[in-house]
């Protein structure tokens, strides 16, 4: 147990230094890539691509999907007029860990504004049945060496990680300043005072002299745009709404009812077995299906947990940061292989990965029918992965009816429920697991910078940033888990570093007796081309089927995404930014 427990999790590492012994011919991946780009084209031809495809504009007969569920009652309060030192947008996990590290530099005065009733991002909003991290919680949950937590499974649950967060809020003294219920609705530069005034839906007034967005970029619920979604007659939720008063705790109140689910992605493949089990008869509404791997849990041994030493998170990342240990042979081979070769290698890796996953579903799925239904057709990557062990079998339950819509997704919904290829599904509970809108800057905060130039329109020409937190014309701002930063499967190891960074900006802020940190616009290009040049070097993103992950198959610039080197590639640069601070950033004195 303790072996495999000390284990960072790595489950893409697709070894392309490998002879291809006892693999099939090229062409057997020729051929799935064909697949591939034919369920691709698939998708794309039923509508326009693009992100246009759903709507976050949850307002009117549609707010009933934004509303929070889960806070007892609206907390009335006067307005707040005051200043801070730094204040964060959004509660969750950059927040947190950011908070600490400023804390361990010695800042005092933080506030937090959360559009929730309490700390936790996601993990506040998300309590649908079954919700879990699908990162190894050992990697996953921060400053565990800091708060001396550790977490009670291999895979946490969404209670346990949404305690952790109020645990973490509680230890560094976040809840004194919090403003709860609460959203911010501009955020706008003082030239002249050199602080940012920032006002919210509640008629606060607070005067900050940095400002840290840490709201992240999926946190807005979206809607599929479909004919008649307000027709329906039932009753209806988003999962991160989830309505416990319709469904019961334990969704008993389900045993009589006709359910519908629209989506089967990550948080549908952990609603739906709990779904299964408790409703009458369920409806699962598929457009394009998830991949879905095992997912090896465990409760933590405590035997191992009691003898975990000071530090033992920070070395276990860096272990994860440094990436599998490779011979000298592997080495070599791969810096002698052709740029070409590399791709073809890696391409045939991931092909064998995912048909492993393919030959799962037919090992567990009875229908075969249903089975083949159920496969995604598309690299490893192109889409969230998932990893559960009761999604599949599922499936074989009478009272569970799998529409397989070919990934054209249920276009009209009427009173009775979806209507799909000239049937009728009739259900009483119409549940959306539709995610999130993908942002680039703010939720619904207009951010306006020293110029009058607000963030969303400086980026309309295409995002421009110093490593993804930074931009210039806009001081005393940092983003975090924005683009133009490193993307990791397991995001807080980059919300982690994000932190760090931005802790060590504000003190050297503070230790020199500055005023404001801007960076420069040379920096700014810089890295606006180091983005440029570690992205599309492969068609990848656009042979993907349409997901979040390359904005539903729309064409985006290139500057327009993630930077795509690999982590400590990013470090090293945030680092070598943090050491050469005058080529890199300009200053205010005090």
């Amino acid at each position: 147990m303790a072996q495999k427990t000390d284990k960072p999790q790595n489950v893409f590492n697709f070894d392309y230094s490998r002879d291809a012994d006892g693999r099939p011919p090229q062409s057997y991946y020729d051929d799935i890539k064909e697949r591939f780009a034919q369920e691709r084209d698939l998708r794309l031809g039923y509508r326009p691509p693009g992100t246009q495809l759903y709507t976050s504009d949850l307002t009117g007969e549609l707010a009933q999907y934004a509303e929070d569920p889960y806070a007892a009652e609206r907390i009335e309060r006067p307005p707040v007029h005051d200043d801070v030192e730094v204040l964060f947008i959004g509660g969750g996990f950059s927040a947190l860990l950011t908070s600490a590290r400023l804390r361990q530099k010695g800042v005092e005065s933080i506030r937090i504004v959360e559009r929730g009733a309490d700390v936790g991002g996601t993990w506040y909003w998300n309590r649908y049945p079954g919700v879990a991290c699908d990162v190894v919680s050992y990697d996953y949950l921060p400053l565990l060496d800091e708060t001396g937590y550790v977490p009670s499974r291999h895979y946490a649950t969404g209670d346990e990680i949404f305690e952790y967060c109020r645990m973490i809020a509680r230890k560094y003294s976040l809840y004194d300043l919090a403003m709860f219920q609460t959203t911010v609705t501009s955020t706008v530069w003082d030239g002249d005072a050199e602080v940012w005034r920032i006002r919210t839906d509640r008629g606060d007034e607070i005067s900050a002299q940095f400002v840290i967005c840490a709201n992240g970029t999926l946190a807005k619920p979206k809607l599929a745009v479909i004919n008649g979604l307000e027709d329906f007659a039932g009753h209806s939720f988003h999962t991160s709404r989830w309505d416990y008063d319709y469904t019961g705790v334990n969704l008993e109140c389900l045993r009589d009812k006709r359910v519908g689910i629209i989506g089967t992605g990550a948080t549908a493949v952990q609603a739906i077995p709990q779904l299964g089990e408790m409703a009458k008869e369920l409806y699962v509404f598929q457009r394009t299906p998830s991949s879905i791997d095992i997912r090896d849990d465990w409760e933590t041994d405590p035997e191992w947990a009691t003898k975990l030493k000071p530090g033992w998170q920070a070395r276990r990342r860096e272990r994860a940061m440094a990436g599998p240990r490779l011979s000298e042979q592997q080495r070599a081979r791969r810096a002698a292989m052709p740029r070409e070769e590399k791709i073809r290698r890696q391409e045939n890796a991931n092909i064998d990965a995912m048909m492993r996953i393919h030959r799962r579903i037919d090992e567990v799925v009875e229908d075969p029918d249903m089975a083949e239904a159920l496969k995604p057709w598309y690299m490893l990557m192109c889409k969230r992965p998932c990893f559960h062990n009761d999604y599949l079998p599922t499936f074989n339950r009478a009272n569970v009816h799998l529409v397989d819509t070919k990934g054209k997704g249920i276009t009209q919904i009427t009173e009775a429920g979806p209507l799909f290829d000239g049937v009728q599904y009739e259900v009483d509970l119409l549940i959306y697991a539709t995610g999130f809108e993908v942002q680039q800057t703010g939720i619904y905060n207009q951010i306006v910078g020293e110029s009058g130039l607000e963030l969303n329109d400086k980026y309309s020409n295409g995002i421009r940033t110093l490593l993804g937190i930074h931009s210039a014309g806009y001081p005393n701002l940092f983003v975090m888990g924005g683009y133009q930063a490193f993307f990791a499967f397991n995001l807080t190891d980059v919300l982690n570093s994000q932190g760090e960074h931005i802790a060590e900006c504000i003190d050297f802020v503070r230790s020199n007796d500055l005023r404001s940190i801007d960076c420069l616009p040379d920096a700014e290009e810089w890295w606006v081309q180091q983005v440029i040049a570690n992205r599309h070097k492969t068609t990848r993103n656009r042979d993907c089927t349409p997901g979040y992950y390359n904005f539903e198959g729309a064409e985006n610039r290139r500057q327009d995404g993630n930077f795509n080197g690999n982590i400590n590639q990013y470090l090293g640069f945030m680092s070598h930014a943090r050491d050469n601070m005058s080529e890199n950033f300009a200053f205010t004195h005090r």
